[in-house]
């Protein structure tokens, strides 16, 4: 929200007293004087008027979970287990998940309150790749790597798959890299084949990858370095 705004919702000011505060050097934003009314202004900002708290900002949270199968991406459900009850943290109903896992996927999911950041991390324009390792009921055969990267087309949809990256590591396992998230994308892209998808885990999130210290169901907070990649 813009500055002029927060400080428009004061009862005791209007919008071009607001303006006058600010252009007058009043308004502080992380405890620097701000004189642009339209300074884009997120909940995890402080924001002081004459050493006056109007906006104590929110403290920005990321961790990585390692998802176990059976426990639900959501942050509630009516009948299963999900992955914020995993969470031992304060104001947990704050957070959300940047991006999910099926059911019966495991591995890396990132969880936040920051919504711009969530957002890079899903949208297919931050091209941030996913990274799978995948286990098949039948042989992965060579030809796979070159559908995958033209594109598979999904009827109920009607679009065709970004290019996606597969490499085999034996005749049931592979490795594949998306750019993008769609029901049961991986799944469906093996059916293409008809092969079923009988193991599914989740390995790195663009720069980020699930720590191998973490057992199913533990989580850690993210690290400087693996919030600024994205």
């Amino acid at each position: 929200m813009r500055l002029d705004r927060i400080l428009s919702n004061l009862p005791r000011f209007n919008r071009q007293e607001v303006r006058q505060l600010i252009a007058s050097g009043r308004v502080k934003v992380d405890g620097h004087c701000s004189r642009d009314p339209r300074l884009d202004v997120s909940l995890f900002n402080r924001v002081e008027l004459d050493d006056q708290l109007v906006q104590a900002g929110k403290t920005a949270r990321y961790f990585m979970l390692n998802k176990p199968i059976g426990v639900v991406s959501a942050t509630e459900h009516p009948a299963h287990q999900t992955v914020i009850d995993l969470l031992n943290e304060p104001d947990k109903h704050e957070l959300h998940l940047a991006g999910r896992l099926d059911l019966n996927t495991s591995g890396l999911l990132l969880i936040t309150n920051d919504g711009q950041w969530s957002r890079r991390v899903t949208q297919p324009v931050s091209k941030q790749a996913k990274v799978y390792w995948v286990s098949t009921e039948q042989p992965i055969e060579a030809h796979y790597a070159e559908t995958f990267a033209a594109g598979i087309y999904f009827k109920f949809e009607d679009l065709t798959t970004l290019p996606a990256r597969l490499e085999i590591l034996a005749p049931y396992n592979a490795r594949l890299w998306l750019y993008e998230g769609r029901y049961h994308q991986v799944k469906r892209m093996f059916g293409h084949f008809q092969n079923k998808v009988i193991g599914l885990h989740r390995e790195h999130v663009g720069a980020i990858t699930l720590d191998p210290q973490l057992a199913p169901g533990e989580y850690r907070a993210l690290t400087r370095a693996e919030i600024a990649s994205v």
